[in-house]
């Protein structure tokens, strides 16, 4: 068996010319599926479907290295051309989606008396093409067709749109401090960084900007309210008619979205965005889902309540203050934290350096699932500080690669993700294709005095991604529709990331990915049970805060759209008056910067987390059950929920994992949820 690598050249692509180049591939592509179509009129898997999928993951190996530059080293010229690219790619997915003659011969080969002579995967591969004709209007009207082309292309437009306003917002604000005084209580690694920034703009003193890691350490550890309250209002506000910077506005860009979701939907047949979304979900119905939600509302908003009632008594006694204001509750919430377990995220960020995390990790994975990564240092990447491993099987024979970009930095959007670079699949000439992960952060990078030192919910944010990575890079399937984590369901796909988030918790990995900085001493047991005691401190808030955001996605979608942003604004209001239990003030702008909703993947789909987790903690419990680090248990996850990707049904991988249909008991377990 051959195999093939090609890692791709971030700092060879000519990025002033790579538009008009991926426009003639396009172009080309098409042509040469015209002609295949021509070519033959009894069609099998050799002759129409594998030819396809070769074009296309020339394409995908094209564009993902650009795709992925401008997610984190975005610049003017890029962005332009990021823009050019994808319109020029949606017209060719509508195209894709809306040709008749490919959909009548796939429809063709599905209806052969030999059919179920192809394999599974190749089967599902056909029923998801099938599926996704439909839901891109192939049996419309040309007029009809010609309007859900319009609309898609302006839809990309618009969620590229919302995401570079939001990161445009973000990094267009700082307040600059010139009396370190207002700085107390910042954790060091934060005084640091906001010296250093300040530094590179050649002015004395202190500069905070929006980004996460600033934004966070200000907003749990500021002593000075004002200062908590000004950032607090900065980043509430993003992307907003109320920023500073309001010509970053997604007002008007939201509302658009929502209308034109729900116009494609009901086009293509389904009465809301809702429903055509969870056409590719595991997810029944809407009922299901909201059922789903408001269950756990029930189940845990008093609790939630209880929560933070014990944090207004907390910050009433101890610090003599009356009313929590919402740039309070993080800073009394850790205060409060210290005050009953003795612990802090700050505490345990000494124990937690860049390579033992990262070490300790690696070590987990090949207990589990026994394979190992070994650094690669000869491979071009898109920045100095980001890392590229070569993941091993038991067999020490390379299977995949994982590039890992941990640090914010200017020109990289927020938050935390996982992408694929290249996908595994056999070509046509019979090689096997290894696939590439992206695993991106936005933490606090290394200062000239100390190494990168991570919270001990940084790193479960790096478990998260860690876990999204192995699904796509030890799968086992060669089809590319249906392989790693193509094909698989929308409210699946957390399953993995969730999953491997519960080994942050027991104190077997703890002690594998935790040790001093400086002394080299593992974490202390009083630590490591003070950090356990915590884990179930303000859960019923934390999910509460989940829930909101889940029930405001897919009302918003299921609902008869807004035609205004007070609308959206006003549904958000209603739900929170029905599940939230902390107050946030009338400027709060939280919908202005959702992305994962106007910009991701997740419309209609954030219920997602919450779905998924409650798989991921029912399949966790079997190695409560046998041991955390038992082979076993480790082989039987990793040859069904991560090597089948999208193979086979979701819910069948589970029962042949856990031996039973789900169960909520685990979750409300592992969120610390009483019975009621």
């Amino acid at each position: 068996m051959t195999e093939s690598t090609a890692f791709p050249q971030f700092n060879s692509i000519d990025i002033e010319q790579f538009s008009p180049q991926f426009k003639q591939q396009l172009t080309e592509t098409q042509q040469q599926i015209n002609a295949l179509l021509q070519q033959t009129s009894s069609y099998t898997w050799d002759n129409l479907m594998l030819p396809i999928e070769e074009l296309e993951d020339e394409l995908d190996k094209t564009f993902a290295p650009v795709r992925h530059l401008h997610g984190v080293r975005d610049s003017k010229v890029l962005r332009d051309t990021y823009e050019q690219c994808l319109a020029a790619l949606t017209d060719y997915a509508t195209w894709m989606g809306q040709n008749t003659g490919l959909y009548q011969a796939v429809k063709q080969l599905a209806e052969r008396d030999d059919f179920n002579q192809l394999s599974n995967a190749q089967q599902q591969v056909i029923a998801h093409q099938l599926r996704d004709f439909r839901l891109a209007g192939v049996q419309l009207a040309d007029a009809d067709k010609e309007r859900y082309q319009i609309m898609q292309k302006r839809l990309a437009e618009l969620t590229t749109q919302f995401e570079q306003n939001v990161l445009d917002a973000t990094q267009a604000w700082q307040h600059h401090v010139t009396d370190e005084t207002q700085l107390a209580g910042l954790p060091e690694h934060a005084v640091a960084q906001a010296r250093e920034v300040a530094q590179r703009q050649q002015v004395a003193g202190w500069i905070l900007t929006l980004d996460f890691p600033c934004y966070f350490a200000v907003i749990c550890y500021a002593e000075e309210a004002k200062l908590r309250e000004t950032l607090y209002r900065a980043y509430v506000t993003r992307a907003s008619e109320l920023a500073d910077q309001n010509q970053y506005d997604n007002s008007e860009v939201m509302v658009e979205i929502i209308q034109l979701r729900h116009q494609l939907a009901q086009l293509v047949g389904f009465d809301n965005y809702a429903q055509y979304s969870l056409a590719t979900k595991m997810a029944e119905d809407s009922k299901q889902v909201l059922d789903f939600l408001q269950d756990l509302v029930q189940r845990v908003r008093q609790q939630a309540q209880q929560d933070f009632e014990q944090l207004e008594q907390f910050a009433r006694q101890h610090y003599q203050v009356e009313t929590l204001q919402p740039w309070d509750v993080n800073y009394f919430s850790e205060k409060l934290r210290q005050h009953a377990y003795a612990i802090s995220q700050e505490d345990l960020r000494p124990y937690f350096p860049e390579d033992q995390v990262l070490t300790g990790m690696f070590d987990i994975v090949q207990r589990l699932y026994g394979i190992t990564l070994q650094e690669c240092h000869e491979v071009d990447t898109w920045c100095d500080e980001v890392r590229c491993f070569a993941v091993n099987d038991a067999q020490a024979k390379t299977v995949g690669y994982l590039y890992i970009d941990l640090y914010a930095r200017s020109g990289k959007r927020s938050g935390a993700w996982m992408d694929e670079c290249v996908i595994r699949r056999r070509t046509a000439r019979g090689q096997l294709q290894l696939p590439m992960a992206f695993l991106t952060c936005n933490l606090a990078p290394p200062s000239l005095q100390k190494p990168a030192l991570f919270s001990h919910d940084e790193v479960l944010t790096i478990f998260h991604e860690f876990g999204h990575c192995l699904q796509h890079l030890l799968t086992q399937v060669e089809y590319a529709d249906v392989s790693g984590i193509r094909g698989v369901p929308w409210d699946a796909v957390e399953l993995p990331s969730q999953f491997f988030e519960r080994w942050v918790w027991q104190p077997q990995a703890l002690a594998l990915i935790s040790r001093h900085y400086q002394t080299g001493a593992s974490l202390p047991k009083d630590m490591i049970d003070n950090l356990l005691h915590s884990r179930h401190f303000q859960a019923a808030m934390q999910l509460v805060r989940q829930l909101e955001f889940a029930l405001f996605d897919f009302n918003l979608h299921h609902q008869v759209p807004p035609t205004s942003a007070k609308e959206i604004a006003r549904l958000l209001e209603d739900l929170r008056q029905q599940v939230s239990v902390v107050p946030v003030p009338d400027y709060h702008r939280f919908q202005h910067s959702f992305s994962h909703i106007f910009a991701g993947g997740y419309a209609a789909g954030y219920y997602s987390y919450l779905w998924a987790e409650v798989l991921a903690c029912d399949a966790f419990d079997q190695f409560l059950t046998h041991g955390i680090f038992d082979e076993a248990c480790g082989r039987s996850f990793l040859n069904t929920m991560l090597a089948q990707g999208g193979s086979c049904d979701a819910m069948q991988l589970f029962v042949d994992f856990c031996g039973r249909q789900p169960s909520m008991d685990a979750f409300l377990i592992d969120q610390g949820v009483q019975a009621t």
